[in-house]
């Protein structure tokens, strides 16, 4: 252990304390209004760890020289971050969005119960499903902006509202497993343990799926009679279908070239075009909560790069069980992605020791904002439904825990 990395992990300790208390931060605002604009920027959970990777560059600086400091920051792969602030974006554009909430609607509308209740379902059931097919943060961008109106509004109780944001997550976190490229952390380790898309529905999927169903069936239960009777449409006129179809495909192609950010910043770059000349059909782009995420995603990215001389040897020195229960735990601090990356460097892994970090590392990915990549995502877009527009780490904790052991369960099976 060196200095820099003994820094690095107390830099990262106060990033998680921080996280923690960034909706005490929220509340001071209010007793404060003189400083409330600063107040409420460090109690938004998406600058958390932005800031602190930028702490943890200045010490690098101090320590080692300023060289050193550049070289480490030019070191990190942000490959993630830029693609997750993408896909929010194009997936959250109107004609996407009109799109897959049609598709929604249909179907809720042949379901035997409510609309509004099977509407809410589907979000939480079906929507997660589909993420393994156009990406985690795809699929938690879009059940995220069609809940919000239904299910996380002021005048919802707030146990239910975390309730329902729990079940949220977690079903994102496993429901990306039925392929081997919609989820960060399978895509960590599928091409070095040679896990194709069968491999993961065959061991996996089928597993997440049952588990994604008794969550969503869950807590919409619970959720029944605080929901009306139909979903409110918007008002807007909705986009032609060849404009859907361009803004599909442009969400399509960025899907595709999710691992070269050449491209997919390119197709951005025609996407944004694209909306400009036929604005009409446009609502205003998700760009300052896209920012965010991706800022708070590259902190992480900074931040976990020094935390590997005290992960590895606590995955490598454990048997299949206890390490699967230790992933779950350890996702909730750590961000799933990287806990299965490096399992993907330990040499002489079991196959079983495998499926146990990759089945820990999902079923723990709804316990924090951190501990799943599209989680961010989820949160900046629900979080002005909550008691002073602010997740609660422990209110989420809690929330997470049933459909969290429900996942348990089923990768234990």
């Amino acid at each position: 252990m060196t200095d820099i990395q003994l820094i690095a992990a107390i830099i990262f300790g106060l990033a998680l304390v921080h996280t923690f208390a960034a909706s005490s931060f929220s509340r001071l605002a209010h007793r404060f209004p003189r400083h409330a604009g600063l107040l409420h920027f460090f109690g938004e959970v998406e600058v958390v760890f932005g800031l602190w990777a930028i702490v943890l560059v200045l010490a690098i600086a101090l320590v080692s020289g300023g060289a050193a400091a550049m070289d480490y920051a030019e070191s990190r792969t942000f490959t993630e971050p830029l693609f997750v602030f993408v896909i929010m974006i194009v997936a959250a554009s109107r004609p996407v969005l009109e799109t897959v909430r049609a598709l929604v609607s249909a179907m809720a509308r042949i379901t035997p119960v409510r609309t509004a209740v099977a509407h809410v379902w589907l979000c939480l059931g079906v929507v997660p499903l589909i993420g393994s097919f156009i990406t985690e943060p795809a699929a938690m961008t879009l059940a995220a902006l069609m809940l919000a109106p239904t299910v996380f509004t002021k005048d919802k109780p707030e146990w239910l509202k975390y309730a329902a944001l729990g079940v949220l997550f977690v079903n994102i976190s496993i429901g990306g497993t039925l392929t081997s490229f919609a989820a960060p952390p399978v895509l960590m380790v599928a091409h070095t343990w040679g896990w194709d898309s069968a491999f993961m529905a065959s061991t996996f999927g089928w597993r997440a799926a049952i588990a994604v169903m008794v969550n969503a069936t869950v807590v919409t239960f619970l959720l029944r009679s605080h929901l009306g009777n139909e979903v409110a449409q918007p008002a807007a006129t909705p986009a032609p279908v060849v404009v859907r179809a361009i803004h599909l495909a442009f969400l399509a192609g960025v899907v595709a070239f999710a691992h070269h950010p050449v491209i997919f910043l390119g197709l951005f770059l025609l996407f944004v075009g694209f909306t400009q000349a036929y604005e009409q059909y446009q609502s205003p782009l998700l760009v300052r909560e896209g920012l965010m995420v991706g800022f708070f995603l590259a902190g992480l990215v900074v931040l976990g790069g020094m935390q590997q001389w005290w992960l590895q040897p606590i995955v490598s020195s454990l048997e299949p069980t206890a390490l699967f229960f230790s992933a779950t735990a350890l996702t909730a601090i750590t961000d799933n992605a990287a806990l299965t990356y490096l399992g993907s460097l330990i040499t002489g892994l079991s196959d079983h020791a495998k499926y146990m970090l990759m089945a820990g590392a999902v079923a723990g990915g709804g316990l924090t904002v951190i501990a799943n990549a599209p989680n961010p995502a989820g949160a900046a877009l629900l979080r002005r439904g909550f008691n002073g527009e602010a997740i609660g780490a422990g209110g989420l904790l809690l929330g997470a825990l049933l459909p969290t052991a429900m996942a348990v369960v089923m990768f234990l099976v």
